[in-house]
């Protein structure tokens, strides 16, 4: 899909130019490629459109500038934008000039298409595998969207990569084993409630856990023993030695 969008060439870069332009209904933007950085002003209105049109930023853009003194149109790609976190606003845009006899490499969306899946039908589950390819051909034959037809899918079976249908010019540069599209087996609910209920019993306590506990039982039991030796042992027999001692000389002194 191509649009047409009008840019206006800027002079003025900076925060304080981008704000004078928010206010002025426009936002700042910036076209690179062919060697050249040109700074551009565009209406976000505009560039929402082809935001939200189906073909996003695989669509190709021929710009209109206004008050250049180069070529005044160019066929580009919107790379990057930039909007408010909290209002959604367009803040600032990045377009990417090509020229239009060489190859570029685009991310195109992928649509599923054909209606239910067959084993959709008996039970299964659709799995969207991969939402967008890369591919490579010249600007003229790009493709807005690929096409897969999931309906004759059955459970367990799937859609890859080297199974999609291409025109001709235009080449994956994806892994061509990816899954695009499978169809998978449902989850019984005996197996559901085993995956939710799995491990919500008494957890064991780990090996290493255990062995140190009873290593620091042991230790704790043989360190205690060896404190007690220790206070009640050598004090204790030196203080009874002590009062022997003092036993023997009390009887001297009455005899």
């Amino acid at each position: 899909m191509k649009f047409d969008l009008a840019a206006t060439v800027r002079e003025q870069a900076g925060k304080g130019a981008a704000r004078s332009m928010r206010r002025e209904g426009k936002i700042p933007a910036v076209l690179y490629g062919q060697g050249e950085c040109i700074l551009l002003s565009v209406v976000p209105g505009d560039l929402v459109k082809i935001l939200k049109s189906h073909a996003g930023s695989s669509a190709l853009i021929y710009l209109t500038l206004e008050g250049g003194s180069s070529k005044p149109e160019r066929t580009a790609l919107l790379r990057d934008y930039q909007q408010d976190p909290i209002t959604g606003a367009l803040l600032h845009a990045d377009f990417f000039e090509v020229s239009m006899t060489k190859p570029i490499r685009v991310k195109v969306p992928i649509q599923v298409v054909g209606g239910i899946p067959a084993g959709v039908k008996e039970g299964g589950i659709l799995h969207h595998n991969l939402r967008d390819v890369h591919v490579e051909c010249l600007p003229s034959i790009l493709p807005d969207h690929i096409e897969v037809d999931a309906s004759p899918l059955v459970v367990g079976s799937g859609i890859h990569v080297k199974d999609l249908t291409v025109q001709e010019g235009v080449r994956f540069m994806d892994d061509p084993d990816q899954m695009v599209v499978s169809v998978s087996a449902p989850i019984s609910d005996t197996k559901l409630e085993s995956l939710l209920t799995g491990g919500a019993g008494a957890v064991a306590e780990p090996e290493v856990a255990g062995k140190g506990k009873e290593a620091g039982g042991a230790d704790a039991a043989k360190a205690g023993g060896a404190t007690a030796a220790k206070a009640g042992g050598a004090p204790a027999a030196k203080a009874g030695g002590a009062a022997a001692g003092d036993k023997k000389d009390a009887d001297k002194k009455k005899k």
